[in-house]
């Protein structure tokens, strides 16, 4: 302590209180029946500062953030909001603690405007005018303070992606929160956009509001954030400045072992074509056309990367190839069957051709999620004679077959009884993947492979990607990850508007390029 002299007296000087943190937990403990969820989490975010919790699927992040924005209520341990200790029974209360969060999902009215999304739930008095003024001027203010300028009249469903989270910011503002939680906010967006919200963030750290953003993605946690929390099953493993530390640091500290952040992989050796798509349309569930004209060639031994931000037409294109989703007009060759809208083939005869198809949304087409792990793993192959007998399925057969699977992709837990619901998201994925690649197909569709997947588990998918492809396999690949784009890609085509607007290959590549033209730039105002 500080003593300051003054004549013959001696004085102690009264040190300045150092500002508590925004946010504080201590021993934040959660069950869901026997599973540990979060287990003695500690740590403080200071005021002011962005601060990135990473750590692998099942790690208790979301269960966290859960509680801290009052979804759960945890078991023990306290919250502390600068420095008072609050008991948050629900996002209501929450929001009055000044905690809001913007989801990975947004939670937007599409055919509201920007004004009625922005005040809904918190609207004043019976009549609405007043509200709806009061909330213009407040939104001129927020978006004057803190550059996120959107038209307040524009209805959602005419607006981008990137301005749809400006909405769900807005929203929180507005209803006062200081502490900001974004849960995966980048996964949407093009490169141009994320740079667009990263200075939105660092402004909104600038003025004195609290970022926690959690995101799988280590690149970003180390250009944006002061700090950073590692969770690895269910506890806080470090916390570290952001300066002080690396990516592969990071990786080594949410896995346990060192992790390869990039895709190792030889030139590809082209064979022979093995898909040619001639200029085909396709229509959506709604009949709207999403598939407007595309062509391209996939060959054996290459990856070919379809880049695009999402809903531009890719998850429909991947779904007619599959054979789920019919074609409007156009032609498709697979292994010298010609294809058109005359002459559709099903799902099940695209298998039998030798297409293989590991879909955008594992949960909705990939797996029955209430089956046991040994039913979802033989989907569309229960015909297999090896798991059929004279009546009935072969039981002890499925589950044998389905455990050296397990063992094999490093499913864990390796249990096929298990719930396929009960295991992780890097889990089903592999359950999908490997029902898939051990048909050997000629060619692999695949979806958003890594999508919610943490990064142990992505290394371990890329690598098996690439052996596949070095077997002579030929992989369509779709993803709104770039860097997976970018690292596993041979060649690159970038949808927008269910158009193609250019092919590169890797190594013309880069986000910036890519970044232009999914955002509709053709290949020569890209260059």
């Amino acid at each position: 302590m500080a003593r300051l002299v003054t004549g013959l007296e001696t004085d102690v000087a009264t040190p300045i209180a150092e500002a508590p943190p925004a946010l504080e937990l201590r021993g934040i403990d959660k069950w869901f029946g026997p599973v540990h969820a979060n287990n003695g989490v500690s740590f403080a975010v200071p005021r002011g500062s962005i601060h990135g919790i990473i750590g692998e699927n099942g790690a208790g992040k979301s269960t966290l953030m859960s509680i801290v924005y009052g979804y759960y209520q945890a078991d023990a341990g306290q919250i502390l909001v600068n420095g008072t200790a609050v008991k948050i029974t629900g996002p209501q209360n929450a929001l009055s603690h000044g905690i809001g969060m913007v989801h990975q999902h947004f939670m937007l009215v599409e055919p509201f405007t920007v004004l009625e999304n922005v005040i809904l739930g918190a609207e004043t008095g019976r009549i609405l005018a007043p509200s709806l003024e009061r909330a213009r001027a407040e939104l001129e203010r927020l978006e004057r303070d803190y550059s996120l300028e959107v038209n307040p009249d524009a209805t959602i469903e005419t607006l981008a992606v990137g301005l749809r989270q400006r909405v769900e910011i807005l929203k929180a503002l507005y209803r006062g929160a200081d502490i900001l939680i974004l849960d995966e906010p980048t996964g949407v967006l093009t490169p141009q956009e994320v740079d667009q919200l990263f200075d939105i963030l660092r402004a909104l750290r600038d003025q004195g509001k609290t970022v926690i953003l959690i995101t799988h993605k280590l690149r970003e946690i180390m250009a944006l954030t002061d700090n950073v929390t590692v969770m690895r099953q269910g506890e806080v493993v470090a916390n570290v400045k952001t300066a002080e530390t690396s990516r592969e640091k990071l990786a080594e500290l949410m896995v346990g072992r060192s992790v390869l952040l990039r895709v190792e992989k030889t030139v590809a050796t082209p064979g022979a074509e093995v898909l040619a798509v001639q200029d085909i349309s396709v229509r959506d569930g709604q009949g709207v056309r999403r598939v407007k004209g595309v062509s391209f060639d996939v060959r054996a031994g290459e990856i070919l990367g379809i880049a695009g931000v999402a809903g531009n037409g890719q998850s429909e294109l991947l779904e007619a190839l599959a054979g789920i989703r019919p074609i409007e007009s156009g032609t498709i060759r697979f292994k010298g069957t010609e294809i058109d809208a005359a002459h559709m083939r099903n799902a099940r005869q695209m298998r039998e051709l030798g297409m293989g198809h590991v879909p955008e949304d594992r949960q909705r087409m990939g797996l029955v999620v209430s089956f046991q792990a040994n039913e979802s793993s033989i989907l569309g192959h229960q015909d297999n004679p090896k798991y059929t007998g004279a009546i009935l399925m072969r039981q002890s057969a499925i589950v044998a077959d389905v455990a050296e699977k397990m063992e094999r992709f490093d499913v864990r837990p390796s249990n096929p009884l298990l719930r396929t619901s009960a295991f992780s998201g890097g889990n089903q994925q592999k359950i999908v993947l490997v029902r898939e690649m051990d048909q050997n197909p000629d060619l692999l569709l695949v979806g958003q492979p890594t999508r919610g997947v943490d990064i142990g588990a992505i290394e371990f998918i890329h690598k098996r990607l690439i052996a596949m492809r070095d077997q002579g396999k030929a992989i369509l690949l779709v993803s709104v990850e770039l860097d997976e784009i970018l690292s596993l890609s041979d060649r690159i085509i970038v949808m927008f508007d269910g158009g193609i607007v250019g092919e590169v290959s890797q190594a013309e590549a880069d986000e910036r390029k890519l970044g232009l033209m999914m955002a509709g730039e053709r290949l020569g105002a890209a260059a």
